[in-house]
């Protein structure tokens, strides 16, 4: 067969559902093989959405995302979604069409070196020059992209070796890579640390929303008596209504979380790189404190935060084998009590019945109407750290952001994937203005694609984080954050085909929500929230938990 088919064929035989992709003028003989596929195609209407679109669809499928994109300037617009999915270590993979092998270098029309460009940014890369090699390819991309730390996979795929013929043979091969190595030779002493540990606390990290390993952590945490605390991209994986569960922890976490994190003996940290947005000032980062670093990338032992042990395997494996390690332990009760009546102390009422509208206000109505099968996607920004903080995330509820590249415009396509991979969940992208207007061509995309969505705008005429900073740190030397007064974000909408409400009073914010869950269409909600409404509490960029900004907050648990 033609290697367009036998594209197709391999892609099928992955059990590939959606793809998200634009064609263009080397990927034609690919796409006119789609024409009898069964795969459902998703055209996205900018690549970097596609690639966006395929990470929200993985994130919840827990399979590789498909995004596709043509030669040059389409490649080029997939690296920063490619870049947003290696550094939140979600898999996918991405295949770019490429100019004929024979004028690779000539500066051919739309010619881009995507393979160099990917490099940095993918777990594996291939360009595939003989067709030999294409099913060989193909197979392994999708095993690489989820065996071990999951990962981008990028594949550059030029013209002429979709043209040519692919034996039956090659078809045929059979392909395996090789598992990551599990070393738990440090059981034994990971064990004893926790064992004797007074002020246990567990932290929660992004690994474990792969590894679906929640449910034996709040094991693990109950057999210690242990807080759980969660980086941004763990929320949701342990129930946030469980009495052990403090929350976010970090620059804008909640200080319960901060306090166990900071005053414990032991800590254990479970699927986490320990980002400088966890650590704030690394130089006093745990310096008191036994560190038990469990991840499924020997790499991260060790990288930023230096521990007494490492254990290198899959959350959920060595969970269990810590948990059969430590079934005789005998519970201690002061730590656990102390934190139990330290969380009473953050329980901020955040139901705030004021106009102009808080954004704190919107997240505590979504907290309330949402169902238990909800999806949350975030963009980036002050809109994000508000739904971070505020947001409880429970039962099957599911939390989706970007967390180590912080890609404005990442919610609303994130969004649509996780649709397309869930769709008889709510889904909602908690959004601000300044990121939605990166990416709002792709109402074009809901609409067309029948996937309805709910877009949470926190409307507040600035580019809100940025602005904060300059408030904060900069003596109010505002520059180049104010968006101005446009677009009229419901007319927006509607020219697209959604519907859309605007709401500007408090209490107007339940009604819209449920409208919006009742919508058989993508339906905008523009809350026009305060501007002048910061997100607080937060630890200044390279400061310790100790030289927070208070803003609202009450705490008073840290001996304030």
């Amino acid at each position: 067969m033609k290697g367009a088919k036998a594209v197709v064929e391999l892609l099928e035989k992955q059990k590939t559902e959606v793809l998200f992709g634009i064609p263009g003028g080397v990927l034609l003989p690919l796409y006119d093989e789609l024409v009898g596929s069964k795969m459902r195609h998703i055209l996205p209407r900018h690549e970097q959405c596609g690639a966006h679109m395929a990470d929200g669809y993985a994130r919840v499928s827990k399979r590789p995302g498909v995004c596709i994109a043509t030669s040059g300037p389409g490649a080029t617009n997939l690296v920063t979604g490619v870049a947003t999915a290696f550094m939140d270590s979600s898999p996918l993979v991405a295949i770019t069409g490429q100019v004929a092998t024979g004028v690779l270098g000539n500066d051919a029309f739309q010619e881009a070196d995507s393979f160099s460009l990917m490099m940095p940014i993918t777990k594996h890369n291939f360009r595939i020059t003989e067709t030999r090699a294409l099913p060989e390819t193909m197979k392994r991309a999708f095993l690489i992209a989820t065996t071990g730390r999951y990962g981008p996979v990028h594949i550059d795929l030029p013209m002429d070796i979709l043209q040519q013929e692919v034996a039956d043979e090659d078809m045929k091969k059979k392909v395996r890579v090789p598992k990551p190595r599990r070393n738990l030779s440090g059981l034994l002493d990971a064990v004893k640390l926790l064992e004797e540990a007074e002020r246990p606390t567990i932290l929660v990290g992004g690994g474990v929303a792969w590894s679906r390993a929640g449910p034996e952590i709040t094991q693990l945490a109950e057999l210690l008596t242990a807080p759980m605390v969660t980086t941004l991209m763990a929320k949701g994986s342990v129930p946030e209504d469980h009495p052990l569960v403090l929350g976010v922890c970090g620059m804008h976490g909640r200080q319960v979380a901060n306090y166990a994190l900071n005053n414990c003996d032991v800590l254990l940290a479970i699927g986490t790189r320990f980002s400088d947005r966890v650590t704030g000032k690394l130089s006093e980062f745990g310096v008191q404190t036994k560190v038990v670093h469990v991840d499924i990338d020997s790499s991260e032992i060790g990288k930023n935060v230096k521990g007494r042990v490492g254990l290198v395997g899959d959350a959920w494996t060595v969970v269990n084998a810590l948990i059969a390690g430590l079934k005789e332990r005998k519970k201690r009760a002061n730590w656990k009590d102390r934190i139990i009546e330290l969380k009473k102390e953050c329980t901020c009422d955040y139901d705030l019945k004021s106009d102009p509208i808080k954004p704190q206000k919107v997240v505590h109505e979504m907290s309330v109407c949402l169902p238990d099968d909800a999806i949350v996607t975030t963009e980036v920004g002050q809109n994000q750290m508000w739904a971070s903080h505020f947001y409880r995330c429970y039962g099957k509820r599911m939390f989706i952001t970007s967390g180590g590249l912080g890609t404005m415009g990442f919610g609303f396509p994130a969004a649509l994937g996780a649709k397309v991979a869930r769709p008889e969940s709510i889904v909602a992208d908690i959004a601000g203005d300044g990121s939605l207007q990166m990416v709002s061509q792709e109402f074009a995309t809901a609409v067309e694609n029948d996937i309805p969505v709910i877009i949470c705008l926190m409307n507040n005429g600035w580019l809100g984080m940025v602005k904060q900073w300059q408030k904060l740190f900069y003596d109010k030397r505002y520059n180049a954050t104010n968006l101005g007064k446009s677009p009229d974000f419901v007319k927006l909408a509607e020219a697209y085909g959604a519907e859309a409400i605007r709401v500007e009073r408090h209490s107007e914010v339940s009604d819209a929500l449920k409208e919006g869950m009742k919508a058989d269409v993508p339906m905008l909600l523009d809350f026009v929230v305060d501007p002048e409404e910061d997100v607080l509490p937060m630890t200044p960029p390279g400061k310790s938990s100790s030289e927070w900004i208070r803003g609202r907050c009450r705490w008073k648990g840290g001996g304030e």
